[in-house]
């Protein structure tokens, strides 16, 4: 544990003290209002309401109700849709690095694939789906430690679209039901702000973290050929490559809790109401939690990695993501097996979530 003065709290690097953060009852996600609330009134319903910033009861409650929606088989039941897409989207990448020499990733596949994934999970009709990528992106940079008033605006406006976009939906679902995760809220009496809470979530943990996991990933592997053709050799180590790229270079570097009462962390004093983190990328780089920690080995079979959370907060979504990961690797591997960098990466200025701007390929 160490104290960090420019974020204002104590923030655990080692991989066991992040590990103890995210598993203790007596940390919690306490959800405080971005101020003045009068100005975001729809980015603090999709908090309020969501699985995410609840603990206890009603945390227990809500996420029942989700984990239900997700066992009756819809990560199943896309598998086929969710890999023909990816080798459809990689398919038309090839093309356009044929005709112009390169073209990238991030905008083409990475960005692409979840949100359609998570439009299709929800149900999102077509006309709408344009729009959920732009909301998520704008929504998740209020989580940066600095965002400037600018990003916060943009973020309750995307909020607010959200939420009048999904409260339609939940509308047209009570009487239409369709074979979809919203379907099946409805059906359980989940309320309708808690509806739009779910689907906020899973819009941005499933659609931004698995952006940034396929772009860091995939930059990891160009860097390390001889890993990438490991993969292109033997898909039977697709399902722990997943788990290692999401290790190597984690999408998520920060996560936060507080102090629902007087507690320790690794022996740390944390007082009651106090914030503290788990830096992520610190966790999966311990020597002490892992061999060779610096390197990217695809093979690599005890990796015990933090990108899913750990403890009541673990993400329900995991199945999925490893999916969608699993199926733009495949799409790679049959595509553009001699893919190449064509120029420099360009990483997001963002801190808490780790990802790209742009990676544009070569074949």
């Amino acid at each position: 544990m160490h104290a960090h003065p420019l974020l204002g709290m104590p923030v655990a690097v080692s991989h066991a003290a992040c590990s103890e953060l995210l598993r203790s009852r007596n940390l919690g996600r306490i959800w405080v209002d971005a101020e003045p609330a009068a100005d975001f009134p729809a980015f603090n319903l999709l908090h309020r309401n969501s699985l995410l910033e609840r603990e206890g009861p009603a945390h227990d409650r809500l996420r029942t109700l989700v984990a239900g929606a997700f066992n009756r088989g819809h990560t199943a039941r896309l598998e086929p849709w969710v890999r023909g897409l990816a080798h459809r989207l990689v398919g038309e990448l090839a093309e356009r690095i044929a005709a112009d020499g390169s073209a990238d990733l991030m905008s083409g596949v990475a960005a692409a694939l979840p949100v359609e994934v998570i439009a299709e999970l929800l149900g999102v009709p077509e006309p709408e789906r344009g729009a959920l990528r732009g909301w998520s992106n704008a929504i998740v940079t209020m989580y940066e430690p600095d965002p400037g008033q600018q990003r916060r605006m943009a973020a309750e406006q995307a909020a607010a679209d959200f939420v009048d976009a999904l409260r339609g939906l939940v509308a047209y679902r009570r009487t239409h039901p369709g074979d979809d995760l919203v379907t099946d809220l409805v059906e359980a009496d989940a309320h309708a702000d808690e509806l739009v809470g779910t689907a906020a979530l899973l819009l941005m943990a499933g659609h931004e973290a698995t952006v940034n996991v396929i772009g860091n990933g995939v930059l990891a592997l160009l860097r390390h050929p001889a890993q990438w053709q490991r993969l292109r050799e033997d898909p039977g180590l697709d399902a722990t490559a997943v788990e290692e790229l999401i290790r190597y270079d984690p999408p998520l570097q920060l996560f936060e809790r507080t102090a629902v009462v007087d507690t320790t962390v690794a022996g740390h004093p944390v007082p009651a109401g106090t914030k503290i983190a788990a830096l992520l990328g610190a966790a999966a780089h311990d020597p002490q939690a892992f061999d060779r920690p610096d390197e990217l080995d695809v093979g690599r079979r005890r990796n015990p990695h933090l990108g899913f959370g750990a403890g009541v907060h673990y993400c329900l979504g995991a199945p999925l993501a490893r999916l969608e990961v699993i199926a733009a690797l495949d799409a790679l591997r049959a595509a553009l097996p001699g893919m190449q960098l064509a120029s420099e990466p360009v990483r997001r200025p963002d801190f808490v979530m780790r990802g790209l701007r742009e990676l544009r390929l070569a074949a």
